[in-house]
């Protein structure tokens, strides 16, 4: 039998003996990076973004009048700090409101619509479509009918919030293993069981998801009313700086919106994380 040159195998496609195969391993091939390692490299690429940005405006390959530089933006943060503080705390405690009635809503609505067959056929049409629709065009109605202030920012926000947690909850209690429905009813589950031992199980994934997608789309809405209707908080702050024309002090506001959002979605992760245990 013939063997292949350079190749190093026999015919098994065993490496013959004395012999060195030349094939190189598959890149990444059981390579596991050190997760110290991976935040040290996510830190490095921000850092490194930020050195480009602070020398692509340094040197005038960008407008610092558009795209000031991350230094003219730090000492903007540190003036603006008090308003954009007091503005932040009035947006969150909107976001805190609108986000419970959001989860509250879209969870008990999800678990109703995805039990009941009957409602799932006849509102999933339009829980879809309202889903999908742009929530902007009801700001004006719902600016008209409730006023300035508070409440139309929290009202629009659950608006904003509620209908990712709604759509997924009901996807989630419509997927249930039936035969775990099945087997806990034969085994005489009364309903509060099943519900509490099956059903919140298996939906809290998707329970969690949703609520991670609810708290963005909950700040998302409040900030809408707080810029385009007047309404005090963090997005009043903004449209004003936008309006001055105060691009450091702009970009500065939406950095710090941008890390208060970020730190909140961390947040819940570690929620999704402690649950999970919990589960299994």
């Amino acid at each position: 039998m013939q063997r292949g040159h350079g190749s190093g195998r026999g015919e098994t496609g065993a490496p013959e003996p004395g012999r060195v195969c030349l094939r190189p391993p598959s890149v990444g091939a059981g390579l596991m990076v050190p997760a110290t390692i991976i935040r040290l490299l996510q830190l490095a690429t921000v850092l490194a973004g930020l050195a480009a940005w602070e020398l692509a405006a340094r040197s005038a390959w960008v407008d610092p009048l558009f795209i000031p530089a991350p230094s003219a933006v730090a000492r903007a943060l540190a003036a603006i700090s008090g308003p954009a503080l007091a503005g932040l705390a009035d947006t969150l405690a909107k976001t805190a409101a609108a986000y419970v009635l959001s989860v509250v809503l879209g969870v008990s609505a999800g678990v109703a619509v995805g039990s009941v067959r009957l409602l799932r056929d006849v509102l999933s049409p339009y829980v879809i479509a309202l889903y999908g629709m742009p929530k902007i065009l009801v700001l004006p109605w719902i600016v008209l009918l409730l006023g300035y202030g508070t409440a139309p920012a929290v009202f629009y926000g659950t608006l904003h919030g509620l209908f990712p947690i709604l759509v997924l909850v009901t996807g989630a209690v419509r997927d249930v293993d039936r035969t775990l429905v099945t087997v806990a009813r034969s085994l005489g589950a009364t309903p509060w069981q099943l519900y509490w031992k099956v059903l919140l199980p298996a939906i809290v994934p998707s329970v969690l998801a949703g609520m991670r997608l609810g708290i963005v789309f909950c700040l998302l809405g409040v900030l809408v009313v707080e810029m385009f209707a007047g309404v005090r908080g963090m997005g009043y702050v903004m449209g004003s700086l936008a309006n001055g024309f105060q691009a450091p002090e702009l970009f500065a506001a939406t950095a710090l919106v941008s890390a208060t959002s970020i730190a909140i979605v961390l947040g819940l992760d570690q929620l999704n994380e402690r649950l999970s245990r919990w589960r299994g």
